[in-house]
This record gives C-alpha cells, sequence and structure tokens, in this order.
C-alpha cells in the first residue's frame, strides 16, 4: 500500500520523525476524550433514581456530550489544520475540564445536560486533532498503521477506564466523584500537550468555511434531535417536523456550499476514492451497531434490573479491555490481512454477540450469560475501530491526513450518537407498548392499573420500573415493567446485530482488497 510523500506537508510536519512527546500527549488525549464520553453509561441506574429523568432525558445525557462532538469535529479538524494542533489538544482537554466540573455540580438533570454539553465541545477538539498529529507525523505508510492502530487502543483504553472510574466512585462514594477525577484526567491531559506536544499544522490552501460550518452544524444537530424526540413526541409533532425540515435544507446546503467552496471544510471528492466512501459507511453503521449494543448494555444492567454501578463496570470491561490486550495483534492484522476481510470478521463478531444479548431473558440477574455474548462484542469491536480507521486514513495522501482524521472521526461519532437516539427510541417505544398490553390483561386491581398507565404517561416504562421497585403498593406491577423493558431492549441489540451483520457484509463485497493513498480527483 504505497502513499505517496507530500514535501510541503512534511515541512509543516517539522521532520519524518513523530516526537515522543507528542505521541504521548496524542495518545492521553484520545483516551481522555473517550472517558469523557463513557462515563455516564455506567451511571444511568443512578442518574435514573436520583435525578428522575422521564421520557428521552435519559438518553439526552448521553447525547448531549455526542451532539457537539458530532458536529464540530470537522470544524476542529479545520482549525487545527490553520491555527495548529498542539493548541487545540490543550483548549480542548481544558474545556473537558470545565464541562465536567459543571457536570459534578449539577442538582438536576437540566445543569448535567450543560455539563455534559461543554465536555462534549472539548472532546470535539480532542477526537480529530489526536488522530491528525500522530497521523501526520508518521513518516510512512507502516508507521501511519501503528500509530492509527495505537490511536484506537487508546481509544478503547479510555472506554476500558471509564466504567472502572464510575463503578469505584459511584460504589464508594457518589457518582458526582466520577466528574471529578474525569476532570483531574482533562487537567492532566492539557498540561502533557502543553509541555510535550510538538507544533503540527497543514494550512496549505485551507481557510475558513463560514457557509460549510453552519450548514453541517444545523444539519446534523436538527436531524439527531428529530431522531431523539420524534418517537417520544410523535413524527408529525410540529418541532420534530421543524427540525426534519431543517437537517433536509441543512445537509443540502452543506453539499452545495462545500461543492462552491475554494477551501471547502470537507473535500467532497475524497469520497471518490472506493475505498474511503465504502469505510466512511461502515463507519457509521458498525459504531452505531456498537454503541447501540453498550447503551442497551447500560440501561438493562442499570435502570431495569438495578444492578450495582460496578456491575455495568464488568460489562464495560469486556466491551473495551479486549482491545487492548488485542493490540500486538491488531497491528500486525493491519499490515498483513485485507481490510474488507479485518472489517468483515469483525462486525460479523458483534452481529453475532448482540444476536446472543438478544435471547436473554430480562428476569436473570446473574452476570455470568452475559460474558460470553459481550466479549464477542468486545472482540468484534478491537478488529474493528483499528481496522476502519486504518482503511479510512492511510487511503489518502499525507497532507489530508488532517481532513480524513476529522471526517473519520465525524462519522464514527455521529454512529456513536445515532446508537444511543435510536435503540432508546426503538426500546422505550416497544416497551411501553409491551407494559400495556401485558397490563391491560393481568388480573390486577383497577386503580393499581390506573396507577401504572398514569406513570407511564408521565414518565415512560423507565418510571414504572423504578417507581414499582420501590413502593410496595406498586410491587406488583414490577414484574410486567421489567418484562416489557427486557422485551425493549431486546429488541434493541437485535438492531444492532442487523446493523452489524448489513455493514459486514458492505465490508466483504464493496470494500476492495487493499486501497491506494491516490490524490481525489478535485469535483467540478
Amino acid at each position: 500500500m504505497a502513499t505517496p510523500t507530500h514535501a510541503p506537508a512534511r515541512a509543516a510536519q517539522g521532520g519524518p520523525a513523530l516526537r515522543r512527546g507528542t505521541l504521548v500527549a496524542g495518545l492521553l488525549a484520545v483516551c481522555t476524550a473517550q472517558i469523557g464520553l463513557a462515563i455516564p453509561a455506567t451511571l444511568n441506574g443512578l442518574f435514573q433514581s436520583q435525578l428522575h429523568p422521564v421520557g428521552s432525558q435519559l438518553t439526552w445525557i448521553s447525547d448531549a456530550f455526542l451532539l457537539p462532538v458530532a458536529v464540530l469535529e470537522l470544524t476542529f479538524g479545520l482549525l487545527g489544520d490553520l491555527l495548529g494542533r498542539k493548541r487545540l489538544l490543550v483548549g480542548g482537554a481544558a474545556l473537558l475540564a470545565v464541562g465536567e466540573i459543571v457536570s459534578t455540580t449539577a442538582n438536576g438533570i437540566h445543569q448535567l445536560w450543560v455539563g455534559q454539553a461543554l465536555a462534549g465541545l472539548g472532546a470535539a477538539a480532542l477526537f480529530p486533532t489526536s488522530l491528525a498529529i500522530l497521523a501526520a507525523g508518521a513518516a510512512t505508510t507502516a508507521q501511519r498503521a501503528k500509530v492509527v492502530a495505537l490511536w484506537a487502543a487508546l481509544l478503547s483504553t479510555g472506554g476500558f477506564v471509564a466504567p472502572l472510574i464510575g463503578g469505584i466512585t459511584a460504589t464508594y462514594g457518589s457518582w458526582r466523584w466520577a466528574f471529578v477525577v474525569v476532570t483531574l484526567i482533562g487537567a492532566a491531559s492539557a498540561l502533557t500537550s502543553a509541555f510535550c506536544a510538538g507544533e503540527s499544522r497543514a494550512p496549505e490552501g485551507r481557510s475558513l468555511d463560514l457557509p460549510g460550518q453552519l450548514t453541517i452544524g444545523v444539519g446534523l444537530f436538527a436531524l439527531l434531535y428529530a431522531i431523539i424526540q420524534g418517537p417520544e413526541d410523535g413524527w408529525t409533532a410540529t418541532p420534530v417536523l421543524i427540525a426534519l425540515v431543517l437537517a433536509v435544507l441543512g445537509l443540502a446546503g452543506f453539499v452545495a456550499a462545500e461543492l462552491r467552496s475554494s477551501s471547502p471544510l470537507l473535500r467532497l471528492d475524497l469520497f471518490r476514492n472506493r475505498s474511503f466512501a465504502v469505510a466512511s459507511v461502515i463507519t457509521v453503521v458498525g459504531m452505531f451497531s456498537f454503541l447501540g449494543t453498550a447503551y442497551s448494555v447500560s440501561i438493562r444492567l442499570g435502570p431495569v434490573q438495578e444492578l450495582p454501578p460496578m456491575r455495568t463496570a464488568l460489562a464495560f470491561l469486556l466491551l473495551n479491555g479486549i482491545a487492548l490486550a488485542m493490540l500486538p495483534v491488531t497491528h500486525r492484522l493491519l499490515n498483513a490481512v485485507a481490510p474488507r476481510l479485518l472489517l468483515g470478521s469483525g462486525l460479523l463478531l458483534i452481529a453475532a454477540g448482540n444476536y446472543w444479548a438478544a435471547a436473554l431473558p430480562v428476569h436473570d440477574h446473574s452476570f455470568l450469560p452475559l460474558i460470553a455474548p459481550l466479549a464477542l462484542v468486545g472482540l468484534g469491536f478491537a478488529v474493528t475501530v483499528s481496522s476502519v480507521t486504518a482503511t479510512a486514513v492511510t487511503t489518502v495522501p499525507p497532507h489530508l491526513a488532517g481532513m480524513a482524521s476529522a471526517t473519520t472521526n465525524l462519522l464514527r461519532d455521529f454512529g456513536f450518537t445515532l446508537g444511543p437516539a435510536v435503540i432508546g427510541a426503538i426500546a422505550l417505544s416497544r416497551a411501553s407498548d409491551h407494559f400495556t398490553s401485558t397490563l391491560g390483561a393481568a388480573d390486577l386491581p383497577a386503580p393499581l392499573k390506573g396507577a401504572g398507565t398514569a406513570i407511564l404517561e408521565e414518565g415512560g416504562p423507565l418510571a414504572v420500573n423504578g417507581a414499582s421497585a420501590a413502593s410496595p403498593k406498586l410491587s406488583a406491577l414490577h414484574p410486567l415493567a421489567e418484562s416489557a423493558l427486557g422485551t425493549g431492549y431486546s429488541l434493541g441489540f437485535v438492531v444492532c446485530g442487523c446493523a452489524a451483520l448489513f455493514a459486514a457484509l458492505l465490508a466483504l463485497l464493496a470494500l476492495r482488497g487493499r486501497a491506494a493513498a491516490e490524490e481525489p480527483t478535485p469535483v467540478g
């Protein structure tokens, strides 16, 4: 897989060798961002019991972080090329720390949203910048593959460390202490980047693209809002319809703006590279499947079964920790195996794990049956996240590494954002229907049925589950609510499995054997 050399890019990078301090700073930055992203999932049960979110409010805790990440990664990729990636590593980590401080002091769900949105804004700078500063500093294709594998491993490390932090602090203190720990990690990342990272930029031919930035921001935010609120408010509700119209107009406007721009935020001709285009679709669908799985697991173990946070932490260790053990193998596989085979195999494992998890009964609260399916998903993710990132980034010339990195991160995190949004909507809708039907057929007193219906209409099936577990007067409703939620999130696992299976088939059938990093042909 030959990658052409571009002298201007080399000069901008400061030399062919990747400095050790830059490597450490970049890897710590992506780990920090992923810890911030993953930390709420371990705590969903505590958020439900202590902050009492209703409807889609629990989903918005995760998506408040993910939305700015998905919407602004392209912009931060551009700013890194123009202003210098070191500055963004420092500023992004500092802003993430500020957001976690706001989350720590939250007394209600709305302040928690604000804190997570600020932290997500910082992570939006860290994700693309950390990958770009490492990829741009690599002198050869083999070195780029190696640093991409390291970057992916540290991404998984963040997902591995976050549940440990959440589980330990929630067990021996409070969920607030989890955000305190992330604040300290963010501060450490900012200091490491400030003192250890070398500067890196690629400003040639790049400038601010305000029409592109505005349209992609409006389009993605409106689309995700509609996806999250549509099932709860109704797809014909005025705010949802307005959001759908804005999404169409925004995304269409983005394409038009990029085609006319002399310095586009995203060079659409990158997608003429078949491997990059196919890898982009696989990234969105595959990462939707993975984070949808993780979200389903966190809700099943937390708000539904009301198990201790450490149980959720163990589940996330399986989902993310395998990537660390796989690092030496992953690096060799990236250089020895065709991308389509790696991606296809990893995604098939994710699909198999989801179908297995969907068959597990929700009334079984033991952890043992979950180990094998979660291990399959974790193994599949370890292979998939490295190979899809390497496929996308190493198929473009080195001077486009920043744009390709930002695009790949945008697509990955857009898929991540869709995971909780879509699966939460599908599962809760199915659970509501199931609870309504079983409650109507149940041999229970009419006042108790009326109470169950009232709680369902006010707060949804999770609220019924929590209230019936806490109140002896409502305890007869608990088996119905738990069974309904089990049915809903089993459907969520099936949807994630089907998405992974689709992405696997796309990888096996549409990806070419090995991509060549060819210069894209300009559009128009």
